[in-house]
């Protein structure tokens, strides 16, 4: 993904505001319309970078045991996004604004999802 300028952003909408709140594990995201909750274990597990998504379809790696995971760190990346850092050393995703505002609208299909893979797998979130 490139970085894009702010007026290239028009169609991806940026948070204006971004919380993290430890004691309930959940990032908060505010935007002019709405308002989101993304629990850190579920930023970790879809994670965009290629520890977890691989390098091309099939190639995902699910993730497993991360229930506990906090996100000790975020880092603004330019203008176009934030890079957690994971309490278990993953720092490698970049959230685009476009990817946070996909997972705070899919949150419940997608964590249904990884369940469900999770389930098949015989994998625990412990």
């Amino acid at each position: 993904m490139s970085a894009a300028s702010p007026d290239a952003d028009a169609g991806s909408p940026v948070p204006t505001e971004i919380t993290l709140d430890r004691k309930r594990h959940i990032l908060a995201l505010a935007y002019a319309d709405a308002r989101y909750e993304l629990p850190f274990e579920f930023l970790r597990v879809y994670s965009p970078s290629a520890e977890v998504r691989g390098h091309g379809p099939g190639q995902e790696v699910l993730q497993v045991g991360k229930r506990n995971v906090d996100i000790t760190e975020l880092e603004p990346v330019g203008m176009y996004a934030v890079r957690p850092t994971f309490s278990d050393g993953h720092n490698t995703g970049l959230f685009s604004w476009d990817y946070l505002r996909k997972l705070c609208v899919e949150r419940d299909a997608l964590w249904q999802n990884y369940l469900n893979r999770l389930d098949r797998a015989g994998g625990s979130r412990d």
